[in-house]
């Protein structure tokens, strides 16, 4: 006759469900989703097309990577904010090579990337080996940048970028939607594979809590942080070949205005899907969260200043609620 405990370890108690962790983890899609619903009530003949989500979803793309680039050195415990800057070089060195010296568009891609691997070089080799504090070093960076850009660009908009590169990235369609937001979705695949499958993702996990803990079991935490800012150079440069096929044109300016919104979706992507880590699926989630709330706002004739407040706004309670998060998490663990 078998025993209660027998019993019992043959058909142990579920887990009770958690719905603090539910709610952690998919509440801000439920918010998308109400916010989507509340314009769509508001204007559901214009808001509700798939014309204007197609729009949305491509425009965005650029962004959506861009948020890609910023979680990887801050995974690390780097911040990197010369991803903007990045952006715009590699979209004005498209404009340039490609329209005004008629160079093909293959290798003028090449040396897009090329250019952001040495932007993070450089940015690695100052916080690294001069121990500059990251937020420094990155904001001289985007200023020396804006300076070449202007230089090289005339300060003037670039137009006649290759047609095969404005088909390839918002030409050509899938389901109604441009290319360049599935390459954004792609290159989050490939980033969360990194992040959770490889030793190499799981170091930088290690080395983002505690360098001096990461050093003492081994890992080469300088190493891994070079390699995480390099990462982050090439993934903006990626971004600003998006931003000028989806554009058609190279502008010197306006690649800046992602960093703010970005910024925002990697941290607000912190509190989703993987709360209280930086987390690629997390800030694909945020990125289009703001931009709903931007297109929307937009399309209801809300003056232009109300983006900046929102994004400003979406930016601080972004890192809040993200600190307050993974705070709890480390306690949790303790």
């Amino acid at each position: 006759m078998e025993t209660i405990m027998s019993r019992s370890a043959k058909n142990p108690t579920p887990a009770a469900f958690d719905w603090r962790l539910f709610v952690e983890r998919f509440g801000l899609i439920f918010v998308w989703a109400l916010l989507i619903a509340g314009f769509g009530i508001v204007m559901p003949d214009t808001f509700l097309s798939w014309g204007n989500f197609s729009v949305m979803l491509a425009s965005y793309a650029p962004a959506a990577l861009l948020s890609l680039a910023i979680i990887v050195p801050i995974t690390a415990g780097d911040y990197d904010l010369s991803v903007g800057a990045t952006l715009t070089l590699s979209s004005c060195l498209i404009g340039v090579l490609n329209v005004w010296d008629g160079m093909p568009i293959g290798y003028v891609l090449v040396l897009t990337v090329v250019a952001g691997a040495v932007v993070g070089c450089v940015n690695a080799f100052f916080i690294i080996y001069f121990r500059i504090p990251s937020l420094v070093v990155t904001l001289g960076t985007t200023s020396v940048i804006t300076g070449l850009v202007q230089l090289i660009t005339n300060s003037s908009t670039i137009g006649g970028v290759s047609d095969w590169l404005v088909m390839a990235v918002g030409g050509y369609r899938l389901f109604g939607v441009p290319y360049c937001f599935y390459y954004a979705l792609l290159a989050a695949v490939v980033l969360w594979y990194v992040f959770e499958y490889t030793p190499m993702g799981r170091r930088l996990l290690f080395v983002g809590r505690g360098r001096e803990v990461a050093r003492l079991n081994g890992i080469a935490v300088d190493r891994g942080r070079a390699a995480a800012l390099i990462a982050s150079g090439v993934i903006a440069a990626l971004a600003g070949v998006l931003y000028a096929g989806v554009l058609g044109s190279a502008d010197p300016y306006s690649g800046l205005n992602f960093l703010l919104p970005a910024f925002a979706a990697a941290f607000l992507g912190a509190t989703t899907i993987i709360p209280g880590r930086f987390n690629p699926w997390g800030s694909i989630v945020s990125v289009y969260f703001l931009a709903t709330g931007i297109t929307g706002l937009t399309m209801l004739g809300i003056p232009l200043w109300v983006t900046n407040v929102f994004n400003g706004g979406a930016l601080i309670l972004a890192v809040t609620v993200s600190q307050l998060t993974r705070g709890r998490e480390a306690t949790d663990i303790g």
